[in-house]
C-alpha cells in the first residue's frame, strides 16, 4: 500500500513546491495574458519559456543557469516546463484552443484554491508521473519500493543525507565502494535514485538539496522541509537513526 499523501498543515504550499508554484504562475499567465501561445509544432513558444525561466525560481534551473547553457530558451530547453505542461494537462486545468493554452474551468478553481488541488498533484506526480527518460514500466515497478524509500529519508534527511549515502543503505553491495568507485560501478543505480526517486520529492517540495559552495559536479545534501511533516505520516516518524552496515 502506497503512503498516503494528505495536507493537514497550515504552510506556504507555494513557496515550498516548485512544481505547485510552476502550476500555477503557467495557470495564472494564460489567465492573464490571453493564454500562453503554441509555436507551429504545438511547443510552448519561447515567450513563455523566457518568462517562466525568470519567475519560476526552479532550482538548478533558473534563467541564468540556463542561458549559460542556452542563447534562447525553447520549451526543450527547460525540463521542469515539461512536467508542469504534463501535469497542467493531465488534471484537464489547460485546453488548447487554435495557438495558445487557456485554463480550464477546473483551472480558475486551481487558480482560486491551489492548496486544495496539491494532494492529487502530489500522489499523481510522485507515484505514476512518467519522466522524459524512463518508461511506464519502471514508474510500475518502483510502487512496491516507495513505502521503503519514504520511510528511509524520513530518518536520514533529519538532519541531511547524500544521495551516496541513501545508496550505500539500499543497496549493501556497494557499501564498501568510495564515492568515486560508486560514479563507475554503480552509475546506473545512483542514477535511478536520483532521477526516479530523490527528484521527484524536490520538484515536489518535499526535500531541498543544500548546494552551498560546491561546484557543479558535486553532490549536496538533502534534507527535508516543512512540506514534509505536514502531508506524510510515516512508521519511521518516532525512529531513530539507520546506519551502513
Amino acid at each position: 500500500m502506497l503512503p498516503e499523501i494528505e495536507l493537514i498543515g497550515d504552510v506556504d504550499v507555494i513557496a515550498l513546491s516548485p512544481l505547485l508554484r510552476g502550476m500555477v504562475l503557467s495557470l495564472s499567465y494564460a489567465n492573464t495574458q490571453g493564454g500562453i501561445g503554441l509555436t507551429a509544432t504545438g511547443a510552448m513558444n519561447r515567450k513563455f519559456v523566457h518568462w517562466a525561466a525568470v519567475h519560476f525560481e526552479w532550482p538548478d534551473y533558473t534563467s541564468d543557469e540556463l542561458y549559460t547553457m542556452n542563447k534562447v530558451l525553447n520549451e526543450s530547453d527547460m525540463p521542469p516546463l515539461w512536467v508542469v505542461r504534463d501535469m497542467t494537462r493531465h488534471l484537464k486545468l489547460l485546453r488548447r484552443k487554435k495557438d495558445v493554452l487557456l485554463p480550464t474551468k477546473r483551472g480558475r478553481e486551481f487558480l482560486a484554491r491551489p492548496q486544495a488541488f496539491f494532494d492529487l498533484v502530489a500522489t499523481d506526480y510522485l507515484y505514476s508521473y512518467v519522466h522524459d527518460a524512463e518508461t511506464e514500466k519502471e514508474v510500475r515497478e518502483r510502487l512496491r519500493w516507495w513505502r521503503m524509500f519514504l520511510n528511509l529519508l524520513n530518518i536520514k534527511a533529519r538532519s541531511g543525507c547524500s544521495l551516496n549515502e541513501v545508496l550505500k543503505i539500499l543497496y549493501p553491495s556497494v557499501a564498501h565502494l568510495s564515492n568515486a568507485e560508486i560514479k563507475v560501478e554503480a552509475w546506473s543505480l545512483k542514477s535511478e535514485l536520483r532521477y526516479g526517486v530523490i527528484r521527484r520529492l524536490c520538484w515536489l517540495g518535499l526535500l531541498y538539496e543544500a548546494r552551498a559552495g560546491l561546484t557543479l559536479f558535486e553532490d549536496g545534501s538533502f534534507h527535508k522541509t516543512p512540506l514534509w511533516a505536514t502531508c506524510l505520516q510515516l512508521e519511521s516518524d518516532t525512529q531513530s537513526d539507520i546506519g551502513v552496515h
